[in-house]
């Protein structure tokens, strides 16, 4: 398949978007208790140096992994969408590319290469040919290779919309977008305009919703266009940052209120250290879901779930589907239930909220 570049000059007017709106709320229309499961990535991330063999299954953000994703229960994948030099939005967390070239290591940010040039990195589709090597800086800041079971190519986002077979999985497009970096508005707008075109043009009835850790693009997002929602992610005070807004959840509602925002997206120790922000989002009508390590542990994604969030993002997607597959059974005291749900009174749970501020800190 030929891959057509989408330029800024030549998308229209954003008021076709389609009438149907595909919200996370609607999904909570038929079942008040839905309790939303995301993979994060698609299958899960991945993490080179991490003896945990499920980091480094299947290559993140790829068709393959999507699909294998799709097999299981869950409601949404997530990923992160950025755009070429000549305006294509394609699937890439990472804000550079490395790669090397007879020995020497060198980066390239992802904005500021070609759509050929992006796809001319990792496995190519086409068997004959051979793709640049895809290397990846580690958190300590270490080059290595980008190592994984099962590789695929790099896509773009229209072809996740074509390819990814089931179409009932819902996409969280996570806006990506550089914290070292300083966006003006029309930056922002020359971003974020092709990403809701392909999405215009290709999403159909699929779920959709924007997230974002920048403020600013997760306003404009939603200025041009109310069809899908828009979840502002935040570390919620486990990191702080000079833009002030990304630093609470407190903030976080505010920016949520003052945009039209429908929901935040916190790392699930900031809800854990701060657990009447819960209250708080809650009785500002707005959605919450969560993403982090701990996500990927079934007690901890339970207890979410008794606080009331709607919803969580995870590496380890059979494990987690599982759990909460069992989570959600309707309990019955003439079943044999192997694996019997926790069963705490509101005292119990009012303690357990109290405590687990002062785990996470430990």
């Amino acid at each position: 398949m030929s891959l057509k570049a989408i330029h800024v000059s030549e998308v229209p007017s954003l008021d076709h978007f389609p009438e149907n709106p595909s919200l996370l709320c609607s999904s909570r229309k038929a079942n008040n208790n839905k309790f939303l499961v995301v993979g994060h990535r698609g299958h899960g991330m991945n993490m080179s140096q991490s003896p945990d063999l499920r980091f480094s299954a299947l290559k993140e953000n790829s068709i393959l992994s999507f699909n294998a994703a799709s097999k299981l229960p869950l409601d949404f994948i997530e990923f992160d969408v950025q755009v070429t030099r000549d305006g294509c939005p394609v699937i890439f967390h990472d804000d550079f590319i490395f790669s090397e070239e007879q020995g020497v290591v060198y980066e390239k940010r992802v904005t500021e290469v070609s759509l050929s040039e992006f796809m001319s990195y990792g496995p190519q589709r086409e068997l004959e040919k051979t793709g640049k090597p895809l290397l990846r800086k580690s958190k300590e800041g270490k080059i290595l290779k980008w190592t994984v079971h099962g590789d695929d190519s790099l896509c773009t986002l229209q072809e996740a919309f074509e390819k990814v077979v089931n179409p009932n999985l819902g996409f969280n497009i996570e806006l990506k977008l550089d914290d070292n970096l300083v966006y003006s508005s029309d930056h922002l707008s020359r971003l974020l305009l092709p990403i809701l075109q392909v999405v215009s043009d290709f999403a159909k009835d699929r779920a959709i919703i924007f997230s974002s850790f920048h403020p600013d693009a997760a306003l404009l997002v939603r200025k041009l266009q109310t069809t899908y929602p828009v979840f502002f992610l935040t570390n919620g005070g486990t990191e702080m940052y000079y833009d002030a807004r990304r630093n609470s959840l407190e903030e976080a509602i505010k920016v949520c209120l003052e945009g039209g925002l429908q929901g935040i997206v916190s790392e699930v120790k900031g809800v854990f250290r701060n657990p009447a922000a819960v209250y708080k989002i809650k009785e500002s009508k707005l959605s919450l879901m969560t993403y982090g390590k701990l996500n990927n542990v079934a007690e901890a994604v339970y207890m979410q779930h008794l606080m009331g969030i709607e919803g969580v993002i995870v590496d380890h997607v059979e494990e987690i589907t599982e759990a909460v597959s069992e989570m959600m059974k309707p309990s019955s005291r003439d079943v044999d239930d192997t694996k019997p749900k926790p069963n705490f009174s509101e005292r119990e749970l009012c303690f357990l909220l109290k405590l687990i501020p002062e785990l996470i800190q430990h």
